[in-house]
């Protein structure tokens, strides 16, 4: 789908450029493109739309390059749900085109936001204000998953010994939260990546006009907060790695613990079983047969010797 946007006051809203006599748009949107879409964007505007497999390439040439004047510029953009997708930037003199295949949030949110009334617009700046909405969304989703693991360290640590109180942790659906965290912190790792790769590239081929050195100062501002969050990104994952280690040593506690009881259960069981087959042997001379308290006898000889190491394992500390 394309879709053209122009400045109207303090806003950007959407545009038909067949209407004639329309203004020149300042960003072309264009989400899963089709062919025609694509030919119509490069016939007048002079832009070569990418296709998706060169959107998916991972060098860094074929995602940072510059072609007839278009700088362009791709960069993988965590999206809703558990997904991520490439989304390329091609800035021209006149127009900003956008290819995405998967409909991130910030795109959204940067179309109603409001622009200054003074500010001078161009596609540079248009450019700008949609890598400060991908970063200031990065920022707020890592503040949500900084305040997830800090409740998970809490669950993690809240119970044993030390306090009786608290509930029971299901170290299961810990385990699950913690790889949806990691996972998505994984995604937003790789997106600050694209995005300081993006902006050293753009500054180190920026126009000199007036509009474009305003808009650049603005990016070097974006890729010292773009360095910190990668710094900040670095800080939890390695806070997950911790918890998971965490959880997993709980887990091989807790199996320990089971098997230590099983084990205590088989060694307190042994003696009354070596009595009951002492007792079970028929044997011709066995003075206790023609006792009349014989049968007591061995059921208490039974459980004494059951108890006291039941007993001897409780005070030692070993249940």
């Amino acid at each position: 789908m394309l879709t053209a946007f122009g400045r109207h006051h303090d806003r950007l809203v959407p545009i038909d450029i067949d209407t004639p006599g329309a203004a020149a748009p300042l960003w072309i949107d264009l989400d899963a493109p089709s062919d025609e879409e694509a030919a119509l964007v490069a016939q007048r505007f002079g832009i070569a739309v990418p296709s998706r497999s060169d959107m998916d390439d991972i060098e860094p040439s074929s995602r940072l390059y510059r072609e007839d004047g278009v700088a362009f510029m791709t960069v993988t953009v965590a999206t809703g749900g558990d997904g991520k997708s490439p989304v390329t930037f091609a800035l021209g003199r006149e127009v900003l085109v956008t290819v995405r295949y998967a409909d991130p949030t910030p795109f959204g949110n940067f179309v109603h936001r409001p622009l200054a009334a003074d500010a001078a617009m161009s596609a540079e700046t248009v450019m700008t204000g949609l890598v400060e909405t991908i970063v200031d969304r990065i920022a707020d989703t890592l503040e949500q998953i900084g305040g997830t693991l800090d409740g998970v360290s809490r669950e993690v640590f809240a119970g044993g010994p030390s306090n009786p109180t608290a509930k029971t942790r299901d170290l299961q659906a810990i385990l699950e939260q913690i790889g949806r965290a990691g996972d998505l912190l994984t995604r937003l790792r790789e997106s600050l990546v694209g995005l300081n790769r993006l902006l050293s590239f753009h500054g180190a081929h920026a126009a000199t006009s007036k509009p474009a050195r305003e808009a650049r100062a603005r990016l070097k501002t974006v890729q010292r907060d773009v360095l910190s969050l990668t710094d900040h990104a670095g800080f939890l994952s390695a806070k997950v790695n911790f918890l998971l280690d965490a959880t997993l040593g709980l887990i091989n506690l807790e199996q320990n613990q089971i098997i230590k009881i099983f084990t205590v259960a088989s060694v307190a069981f042994l003696p009354p079983t070596l009595i009951a087959s002492l007792y079970g042997m028929n044997f011709e001379m066995m003075p206790e047969l023609k006792w009349s308290l014989g049968y007591p006898f061995a059921i208490v000889l039974m459980v004494l010797s059951a108890a006291i190491p039941f007993a001897y394992f409780s005070r030692r500390g070993w249940l």
